[in-house]
């Protein structure tokens, strides 16, 4: 897989360049780390001008490089030179890097403008104490108004129905209900 590369010598056109492409197209690392060699400065140079920062400008290299080893068998040379192909890279993804950079740059205090739908952490810990004061009053009902009223609230259940499971009539359900919830009703004013 990494054959060695023919060596050619600089003749100053950026041809010299095609039989290290189609060497990283065939997978040959040691092709990427000479055209990476030969090509990096240039390249850095393009980033830098464009993104005003080196450390931006060695990310976006090494994404471009990236992009190299990744597509270098879609590489033209009938469309373009190898170094050409590689400076419009180059300087599509530092302006990319740039565009994003933009749209990052808004004021912090403009977070506070948006809403969280979520509720807030004092919120959920006073939900978290209205249930267990209210499991502890449900605990004070007898058994029987306990099962109604959590059938009747929390499963769904009617009135018809609940007195027909029970086998009482529906006036004897609705009192027991509203005996318990007057009951509980007290224990939370409490």
């Amino acid at each position: 897989m990494d054959a060695p590369i023919p060596m050619v010598m600089s003749t100053g056109t950026s041809h010299e360049l095609d039989p290290l492409m189609r060497s990283i197209a065939s997978g040959n690392r040691g092709a990427l780390a000479e055209l990476y060699e030969r090509t990096s400065s240039k390249l850095f140079g393009i980033c830098v001008r464009v993104l005003g920062s080196e450390a931006e400008a060695e990310d976006v290299l090494q994404e471009v490089f990236l992009t190299v080893w990744n597509k270098a068998d879609r590489f033209d040379p009938v469309k373009a030179s190898p170094i050409t192909w590689l400076a419009v890279m180059a300087r599509n993804k530092a302006i990319d890097r740039l565009r994003i950079r933009r749209l990052r740059t808004e004021p912090l205090d403009s977070a506070a403008e948006i809403k969280d739908e979520r509720p807030s952490a004092l919120d959920v810990l006073e939900r978290a104490q209205e249930q267990q004061r209210l499991a502890g009053c449900l605990e004070e009902l007898d058994e029987q108004q306990r099962a109604m009223i959590r059938s009747a609230f929390l499963d769904g259940a009617t009135y018809p129905e609940l007195a027909r499971r029970e086998g009482v009539p529906l006036g004897t359900m609705k009192s027991w209900i509203r005996r318990g919830l007057v009951r509980l009703r007290g224990c939370l004013q409490r």
